[in-house]
């Protein structure tokens, strides 16, 4: 059953720490994602947001609308443009979201390609951000319960908040 738990180690930039996710869950992202941009977990991104991490959301428009993790920047995914990102230096650090990751793997490797020298991806995506209680914030910057889901087969990995189709 799915529900149950693994912890998963994910090594980014001398921080490790553990992250609890369902086994199913992360075997089935482990097998959609390139492994070409690392990885940080959520309780690693909630450290890296302390120190002033930049944060780009890489997905579309209505998904960013619905809900978002505060203070991300939207860049989205199917016509991101290099322009959108040209004013973060390239010695800052930068962490890629998107449903559940495989999007901003590949914006994660255009980043990287251009220069970028700190670029890591939430595993797990925002699915994993809300599944572990983390807050999400709406277009007009009030926390909400709802998240735009990838599609229904990834919306089974989704246990917390209100999917929108």
């Amino acid at each position: 059953m799915w529900k149950l738990f693994a912890l998963v180690h994910v090594i980014c930039g001398g921080l490790q720490q553990d992250s609890t996710i369902h086994t199913e869950f992360a075997d089935r992202l482990n097998s959609v994602y390139r492994h070409s941009v690392p990885a940080v977990t959520v309780e690693e991104l909630k450290v890296l947001i302390k120190q002033g991490v930049t944060l780009l959301d890489t997905r579309e428009d209505d998904e960013f609308e619905v809900s978002h993790i505060r203070h991300s920047r939207h860049v989205g995914y199917i016509w991101f443009d290099m322009r959108t990102v040209y004013d973060i230096p390239k010695t800052d650090t930068l962490v890629v979201y998107c449903a559940i990751g495989n999007r901003s793997e590949r914006i994660g490797e255009k980043l990287r390609k251009a220069g970028y020298r700190h670029v890591y991806m939430l595993f797990g995506g925002i699915y994993e951000w809300i599944n572990q209680g983390n807050p999400l914030y709406n277009s007009q910057d009030v926390q909400t319960t709802e998240i735009h889901v990838y599609d229904k087969n990834w919306s089974r990995w989704l246990e917390a908040g209100s999917p929108v189709y």
